[in-house]
């Protein structure tokens, strides 16, 4: 099964947005009791999150996870730090790139693949402003051209 396939939870669409993703690594989670109920009931927000490599271990923060509803005292704390599960090669390469200049470590997408909870992490380069208009002339050229053919083909 390829990276990044798997019923989705959430996604991270400023991501693509403000960076030039270059290279993507699948990584499992660690989770606590009632977040992976949260989890599978699509209550994530990768929004402002970011991976930050400590001690040779790759943490995602501020990843919010809404605490469970039927949870009792038991329930997490949603802005918490939780570990990623990469191997040692993969954890070297992400300290590799992140040393590079511009280069961050970002959430793309969360889903769920044979039961387990998956993040899709991505090493990327910031965008200018430039780029993001760039980007969005073309995006808007390219929907243009759809919509001509669309319309040609109706005639």
């Amino acid at each position: 099964m390829p990276k990044g396939t798997g019923k989705v939870v959430a996604q991270n669409k400023k991501a693509n947005h403000d960076y030039f993703i270059d290279e993507t690594i699948e990584a499992g989670i660690v989770l606590q009791g009632t977040e992976i109920k949260s989890v599978r009931n699509g209550k994530v927000q990768l929004k402002d999150a970011f991976v930050r490599i400590r001690n040779n271990e790759a943490w995602i923060s501020n990843m919010h996870i809404s605490p469970y509803e039927q949870g009792n005292r038991f329930n997490h704390e949603p802005l918490r730090s939780r570990k990623l599960l990469l191997h040692k090669k993969q954890i070297s390469e992400l300290i590799g790139l992140s040393k590079q200049d511009g280069y961050s470590i970002i959430p793309i997408k969360m889903y769920m693949k044979d039961g387990f909870a998956k993040v899709l992490i991505g090493m990327g380069k910031g965008k200018k402003n430039y780029d993001k208009r760039d980007d969005l002339k073309k995006k808007e050229a390219k929907r243009d051209i759809e919509r001509a053919f669309k319309s040609r083909n109706q005639d």
